[in-house]
């Protein structure tokens, strides 16, 4: 097996990291009655200023501390009820406000379960950074109550000597919005924001549609680079509606504003769909796995629209016999593509290889690795799902690839590989 080396640095789930949502009582009524909802907001209108402004200082003594500008969360979610239920409630003060919008919300653990399958590109901000060195952004699946995944995100520096620093997770973190709704979205594309005093390390988006309802699993982020020379960030993950899966895509150019996309076409069924960084002769290219067990590669003239691909690779080695899949977007290697896979094998055990692809066809494989890059091994095999390595994306450091990779979907570890070494142990 090839060495690998492992940084000392481990990401665990936090149930610490909380985060304020919307909490969601019976809009409707049954016939002329009020609803639960407009019950319990007459309630505080009723109340005696006295009662109200203690309620709001005893939920303000136990929540400010823990969450940014909770007055003010309270205060938005008051106006998307008052919108929702087309109130009309006269001036009742903005302590009632906020009240009503207190009792409307709750903390909500995004990271208390799991934290896995990260992906990492480039930062978009490199100002400052000497020779050698990049900064780093990495997408993590954060997996909180009623194992609902969301998309949390760490920043970085990789060193010219090849060390790993992150920066310190801020104490408070935000979930992005959409302040031109009321809160209810319908399935569809839909643009949220990340809080503007809030840094990206502390920003978390959630499953908003009915589509995703139940997650937003497995972001594969790429640094994309358009023929005109323009660069996006693009992602794709799979939304899960509970009952229904559905591939998406992520695109955004600042880390401000995110696109959150439906994928049309045929392919878009199936989950772990990872894109090319640019087009390859003329089209976008993706890596997909449309039957379960093997690989294929797919073309479009259109970024949200895929239908079904030619077969690229099938599981060759005890490793992968089960099934292969990606482990994120191909890398733009000299000799070719790059494209790390992952193979399940007996006991369901799973290990990542690695593939090189022609850089002009990719749909000539030109070497691929007979062992595994890693194995669930000792430590790392333990866990909410035991015996499982995983990544959602690499990129290329000098002459090393760096991986974070989720284990046992339970933590998230990571590696750096020597490009030499790795070309050197395909076939």
């Amino acid at each position: 097996m090839l060495d690998v080396y492992n940084h000392d640095l481990r990401l665990y789930a936090d149930p610490s990291r909380v985060v304020v949502r919307p909490f969601h009582l019976a809009w409707q009524s049954n016939g002329p009655a009020p609803s639960r909802a407009q019950k319990l907001i007459q309630h505080v209108v009723d109340m005696d200023m006295t009662t109200a402004r203690a309620q709001l200082e005893a939920v303000l003594r136990d929540f400010e501390a823990r969450h940014w500008q909770t007055r003010r969360v309270f205060m938005t979610r008051y106006e998307q009820l008052e919108e929702l239920l087309d109130l009309k409630l006269g001036d009742i003060g903005d302590e009632k406000r906020q009240l009503v919008g207190a009792y409307f919300c709750h903390e909500y653990s995004y990271a208390a379960a799991a934290l896995m399958n990260p992906s990492v590109v480039p930062h978009f901000d490199q100002t400052g950074m000497p020779a050698g060195s990049q900064r780093i952004l990495m997408s993590l699946r954060a997996v909180g109550e009623g194992h609902i995944s969301s998309v949390a995100f760490r920043e970085g520096i990789i060193t010219d000597k090849g060390e790993l620093r992150l920066a310190p997770e801020p104490p408070f973190a935000t979930a992005t919005d959409s302040p031109d709704t009321d809160g209810v979205y319908e399935d569809g594309q839909v643009t949220v924001f990340r809080h503007q005093d809030s840094t990206l390390s502390g920003t978390v988006i959630f499953p908003i549609t009915p589509a995703q309802k139940n997650g937003l699993e497995d972001l594969r982020l790429v640094h994309f680079t358009h023929d005109d020379g323009s660069v996006e960030w693009l992602g794709t993950y799979t939304a899960y509606s509970g009952r229904e899966i559905q591939s998406e895509m992520l695109r955004t150019r600042d880390f401000r504003s995110f696109d959150l996309c439906p994928i049309a076409g045929s392919a878009a069924r199936n989950k772990g769909m990872a894109l090319f960084p640019r087009k390859v002769g003329g089209q976008y290219m993706m890596i997909g796995r449309q039957d379960g067990q093997n690989l294929f590669l797919i073309k479009s003239d259109d970024l949200l629209h895929w239908d079904e691909g030619d077969l690229l690779l099938e599981p060759r080695y005890p490793w992968e016999l089960i099934q292969i899949g990606n482990c994120g977007a191909p890398i733009e290697l000299d000799e070719g593509w790059l494209l790390l896979t992952h193979g399940v094998g007996a006991m369901r055990k799973y290990s990542i290889g690695a593939v090189l692809l022609d850089k002009d066809d990719p749909s000539k494989v030109l070497a691929r690795s007979p062992e595994p890059i890693l194995s669930a091994a000792d430590e790392d095999r333990e866990g909410y799902v035991p015996n499982v390595v995983y990544t959602c994306g690499a990129m290329r450091h000098g002459d090393l690839i760096f991986m974070p990779y989720g284990v046992a979907d339970s933590s998230v570890a990571f590696a750096f590989v020597p490009i030499a070494k790795l070309l050197e142990l395909m076939e």
